[in-house]
């Protein structure tokens, strides 16, 4: 069912996320990149916390979500499309870190950010837990992009997203040979894959109901 074209969808969707407050991730379900790749061996060790802002951009048209691309100076993750986020800092709440990430790398005020809830977190191949906090991005913000991370800051029709028919299944083969499977969306000229649209996608599960697949 689509509901993003309701007025009400603010509160329909907190009803779906968990609320503002600590949690074990690891009792509490995650999603992650071995849900498409079950052979693959998965990290030994402590996970790094992290966080990552769903922030939610209400336009004439509908809701759509902030999205960045990665800049092509970085050494991890060059030009890859993302959310605003990292890892946390010693004594941050996930939502903390993913306002505080958000303001980093694209100037946006933290006051301008209704937080909504928790989404499912979400375990990548690289050792990073991340916690997804959903917030709805106010009316006059402003954005900034720090261009030592971020070389474009966009946006992208929530309903889109939210589209299981836009939820593509990729596989790659890495130079050791090994084939890795992920989730893409490709909107326009932009590439949406691996973690974040993993995480996009458990949003979607989340709130539509969709058995994983």
């Amino acid at each position: 069912m689509d509901r993003t074209g309701e007025p009400d969808l603010r509160d329909w969707i907190r009803t779906h996320l968990d609320p503002l407050e600590e949690r074990d991730a690891i009792q509490g379900g995650v999603r992650s990149d071995y849900d498409l790749n079950p052979q693959r061996p998965r990290e030994v060790g402590p996970l790094t916390p992290a966080s990552v802002l769903i922030g939610l951009v209400e336009r004439e048209a509908g809701y759509s979500v902030l999205l960045t691309r990665r800049s092509d100076t970085l050494r991890k993750h060059t030009g890859q499309i993302a959310l605003p986020g990292g890892r946390r800092d010693p004594g941050e709440t996930p939502w903390e870190t993913a306002l505080r990430e958000a303001q980093e790398e694209v100037g946006l005020d933290p006051a301008f950010v209704s937080l909504a809830g928790l989404s499912t977190p979400y375990q990548t191949g690289t050792g990073f837990l991340i916690t997804p906090v959903v917030g709805f991005v106010n009316a006059g913000f402003t954005l900034t992009p720090n261009p030592d991370e971020v070389a474009d800051v966009f946006e992208t029709p929530f309903g889109f997203l939210m589209d299981p028919q836009n939820h593509e299944q990729h596989e790659r083969t890495l130079p050791t040979g090994e084939r890795r499977r992920f989730y893409a969306m490709n909107y326009e000229e932009r590439f949406i894959w691996g973690a974040t649209a993993g995480i996009l996608r458990a949003l979607y599960d989340r709130l539509y109901g969709a058995a994983f697949a």
